[in-house]
């Protein structure tokens, strides 16, 4: 007669340890506590959002005792919130471990309908924390809590992406509402429209009317903000590439002689299987200032292309190229089962925005490097294949380039057949 799991006693690393789930909203936290004894029961406890002293003191309730457990091991889900509820624990109770949770990893029924509650998923987060604690990898994801600064460094870039599509509405808006009146004087956001609207008459002869004008003039006063707040973005980028290439003269000078010399002297086996693909984030916090400079050293990377990859991939610490991909959302997904095998195509996990920017980058990979390996092998790709190949070959170059990319900047391998820029 078999023994029924549940019956089973913890192990001692479960009996010393209690795991604590999260389930944070903007209404309620729902904390989950882990029985020590038993291991298919979970305390369950409401508290006031952002109750902090709350939390604790559930936690401390569930600690005391002789031969209470001596480790807590506290979980929730990347979210809206952010990751300042894992920042306030490490400053005020550094004997917490918080390991924060990817929701996408968490195991779901598949039925057609499903409860779902913030009980269910408190319940369902302390089962996953234990397994993964267990040593389950595939219980649960951790999420790579990034530092202050790693997180500021990426509001540049989104910012800028948030003005220009601010200034590219606003303009459109007013060009629209000028044309409904059959008149087009240029682009709104160039200098002296405004001037150009005082006296222009519609395209039947008339005056723009009062109604009219008040509006297009309050579209516009909100287009001039934008732009003035874009060119202080600009002016921010330059600051950080210039101290970017004063990091990369730096680092030259230093190693006595320049970044691309040394490039290839890179190790044959970076990136391949069972090689050093890690190579160069051995380092747990590399030096990452002259990254920028670097890329923009290579013809058809330029500043916004550099700085978003800075900030938003390569500030990571990464052990291959798939982790590379995967985050980008370039990672193949296949579906091969009994008779079926077909490619579902890319996982489009992570940012929207830098998987764009990704794409775009290997289409002027492709102009301004014709002559290298990855170009080389593009042409290839499409010329044997049908004519939806180049929507698939673009894909796999803009994640072929990124790991090529990754590998330049970290460890200084120039692409093969790559040309550097003059400037």
């Amino acid at each position: 007669m078999s023994k029924d799991l549940n019956d089973v006693a913890p192990s001692l690393g479960e009996v010393n340890t209690l795991y604590v789930a999260l389930e944070v909203s903007g209404t309620s936290w729902v904390v989950g506590i882990g029985d020590l004894e038993q291991q298919d029961k979970v305390g369950m406890h409401k508290l006031a959002p952002a109750d902090t002293a709350g939390l604790l003191e559930r936690i401390g309730k569930a600690r005391s005792g002789d031969g209470g457990p001596s480790r807590v091991l506290l979980t929730y889900e990347a979210g809206f919130e952010g990751f300042w509820l894992a920042r306030w624990l490490g400053e005020h109770a550094p004997e917490i471990d918080v390991v924060i949770c990817d929701p996408a990893s968490l195991e779901v029924v598949r039925r057609k309908r499903r409860a779902k509650t913030d009980r269910i998923d408190a319940r369902k987060m302390v089962r996953a924390l234990r397994a993964w604690d267990g040593g389950d990898r595939d219980a649960m994801s951790p999420v790579r809590i990034p530092t202050v600064e790693e997180e500021d460094a990426k509001r540049l870039l989104r910012r800028r992406e948030r003005l220009v599509k601010e200034r590219r509405r606003h303009a459109n808006a007013i060009a629209g509402l000028l044309r409904l009146h059959g008149v087009s004087i240029g682009d709104p956001a160039g200098k002296g429209f405004r001037a150009r609207l005082e006296g222009l008459e519609t395209a039947y002869g008339t005056e723009l009317q009062p109604g009219l004008l008040a509006e297009i003039h309050g579209i516009l006063d909100r287009l001039e903000l934008a732009v003035a707040e874009l060119k202080t973005v600009e002016a921010e980028k330059a600051a950080v590439l210039k101290a970017s290439r004063e990091a990369l003269d730096g680092l030259a000078a230093r190693d006595g002689g320049d970044a691309e010399s040394s490039a290839q002297e890179a190790p044959d086996d970076l990136g391949k299987e069972g090689g050093t693909e890690a190579a160069g984030m051995s380092d747990p916090a590399p030096d990452r200032a002259h990254f920028v400079a670097a890329l923009v050293g290579l013809r058809g990377i330029g500043p916004n292309d550099a700085l978003l990859l800075d900030t938003e991939l390569f500030y990571r610490d990464f052990r291959n190229r798939r982790e590379l991909a995967s985050l980008a959302g370039l990672a193949p997904v296949p579906f091969a089962s009994g008779g079926v095998d077909r490619d579902q195509g890319i996982s489009k996990a992570g940012s929207p925005l830098l998987r764009k920017h990704l794409v775009q980058m290997a289409w002027r990979w492709l102009r301004h490097q014709p002559d290298s390996a990855l170009s080389k092998w593009f042409r290839d790709y499409v010329s044997a294949r049908d004519g939806r190949a180049r929507k698939r070959g673009i894909v796999a170059l803009a994640r072929k380039l990124l790991v090529a990319l990754w590998r330049y900047a970290t460890a200084g391998l120039v692409p093969d057949g790559a040309v550097l820029s003059r400037t």
